[in-house]
């Protein structure tokens, strides 16, 4: 389980390999974070290298979503396979996170 953090115009992307689960999910809080505390408002993160996630992992990614939103930025995913895109769709956070299907189209726009 590793996480890959990158700047593109003015973009934070944190690309998740292997599982989100109870085990590392402080380890990205932590990261995206120190970027918000840093100035940065602006986040996408990429799940194209990620099979599974964790009730746990649900839970750090609607915190991160909130403090992010309370900042004045946003928070995007993107790249969610089709059972975690079905895993959103089931527990309505689909409602809360723009989820793009590839991580270009989530750095469009912003």
């Amino acid at each position: 389980m590793s996480f890959q953090v990158s700047q593109s115009g003015g973009i934070t992307l944190v690309e998740v390999e292997g599982q989100l689960i109870v085990g590392n999910r402080q380890e990205l809080k932590q990261k995206v974070l120190e970027h918000l505390e840093g100035g940065e408002r602006k986040f996408v993160i990429d799940f194209s290298d990620t099979g599974y996630i964790d009730s746990s992992g649900l839970g750090v990614l609607v915190s991160l979503s909130k403090k992010i939103r309370e900042q004045g930025g946003e928070l995007r995913l993107s790249s969610l396979n089709e059972d975690l895109r079905t895993l959103f769709e089931l527990t309505k956070l689909d409602t809360l996170f723009r989820i793009a299907d590839t991580k270009e189209e989530a750095l469009e726009g912003f």
